[in-house]
């Protein structure tokens, strides 16, 4: 690596002042509190704790490395450790930069032994070593990209908990802070009418094409959507498996904005809507062409809101099942005009489309992040040649 050199992780690190007495068991974990936890697990605090007597505010930063996990923690705040497979790092200064050698180890690609231990692999790899100065400004890089992702990232949280909260008042109090009336479905505005979601638009069935029949699925170039396909965006725009012009012929097909339900299987309750101008379903799916009077993207949102209303109906077993007979049947409440459920779908379909644009950045920078990780650990790219843009 050019003039780099490597230096072994076991001796990468100095001894650090953190024991037993700063540890907690997860069983003392609690909500809320004064002080974050911080453990192995996924997310980066896992709770709270008042107790001031195990707090670590010194030795920081240090690295908190999941034994178990193989995650790592970049942690510069006072905060109380996990007990269970947490290990502490404390970067060796004299030769490291902590942030750079926190991305350092980041950038190790240790394979999984299950829930296995993994420290020992650790501290068998080497880590680069360049000149403090240089290590200073590649984690400036690094840290850069990585706050843009956590911008966006805040961005997501703030306006899906936004969408949330106004769905609930449109569809319990509609636009007109009218009196409401209680129905079969809880609270809804006076004015809106009660009707089976038959009466939203014609509903479908998916069926698969016979797959022993490989001209159904050669070439593969129509949607062919699953319920995993739906839940993460509105739209379903790339369907994981596709099946060929000849296998759509051979089942029904559904025109765009259709309002996709899963209705069988574990994740009964998933509402999506299609993208292109034709698509299909498998059988797990019904799907609703919206007729006259009724605003697909209404539809969507207000089906998306219900979802663990219309989901208790079905009948739970091996395989839960929400039959069409069943589906079509359940009271749904909605404004009688065309007006007003376009007027409740529009900021709604501007808050989605926030989150769905913040997604799309995140993904852009994630993938940023981790080639410029690999770059500047192995000097491929040198951090006097990147120009970061906002």
């Amino acid at each position: 690596m050019s003039e780099w050199t490597t230096c072994p992780v076991s001796k990468s690190f100095v001894k650090n002042n953190v024991g037993r007495r700063n540890q907690i068991p997860a069983k003392d974990i609690a909500s809320v509190g004064r002080f974050p936890v911080v453990d192995q697990g996924q997310q980066f605090v896992s709770g709270y704790c008042d107790d001031m007597d195990r707090v670590i505010d010194f030795d920081l930063p240090l690295i908190i490395f999941g034994d178990h996990t193989r995650g790592l923690k970049y942690v510069d705040f006072p905060f109380i450790l996990g007990a269970d497979g947490t290990k502490v790092l404390l970067p060796d200064k004299k030769i490291y930069d902590p942030k750079f050698y926190y991305y350092a180890l980041v950038s190790l690609d240790l394979p999984s032994r299950g829930y296995n231990r993994h420290f020992k692999s650790l501290v068998e790899r080497c880590i680069p070593l360049p000149p403090l100065p240089e290590q200073k400004k590649i984690a400036h890089t690094l840290s850069t990209v990585q706050q843009a992702i956590e911008a966006q990232e805040r961005i997501i949280q703030t306006t899906t908990e936004l969408k949330k909260a106004l769905m609930h008042k449109l569809f319990t109090e509609g636009l007109r802070n009218e009196p409401q009336k209680q129905t079969e479905i809880g609270l809804v505005p006076k004015s809106w009418e009660v009707v089976e979601i038959g009466d939203l638009g014609e509903c479908v069935t998916g069926s698969t094409p016979k797959t022993e029949v490989s001209a159904f699925y050669e070439p593969p170039s129509e949607d062919f959507v699953a319920p995993a396909d739906l839940g993460a965006r509105r739209y379903v725009y790339d369907s994981q498996k596709k099946i060929s012009p000849d296998g759509m012929a051979t089942i029904r097909s559904i025109p765009k904005n259709s309002v996709m339900c899963v209705c069988i299987g574990s994740s009964i309750g998933k509402v999506g809507m299609t993208y292109h101008e034709e698509s299909a379903t498998n059988q797990q799916i019904n799907s609703i062409i919206c007729k006259e009077g009724r605003d697909p993207e209404f539809v969507f949102f207000l089906l998306s809101y219900h979802w663990g209303y219309w989901k208790s109906f079905a009948t739970f077993g091996p395989v839960p099942i929400l039959s069409k007979g069943r589906f079509t049947s359940i009271a749904i409440s909605l404004p009688g005009t065309m007006e007003e459920q376009k007027e409740i779908a529009k900021p709604l379909v501007a808050l989605a489309a926030k989150v769905e644009a913040a997604e799309k950045k995140v993904a852009v920078l994630k993938d940023l992040f981790s080639t410029l990780l690999h770059e500047l650990m192995t000097a491929k790219t040198r951090v006097q040649g990147i120009v970061l843009h906002a």
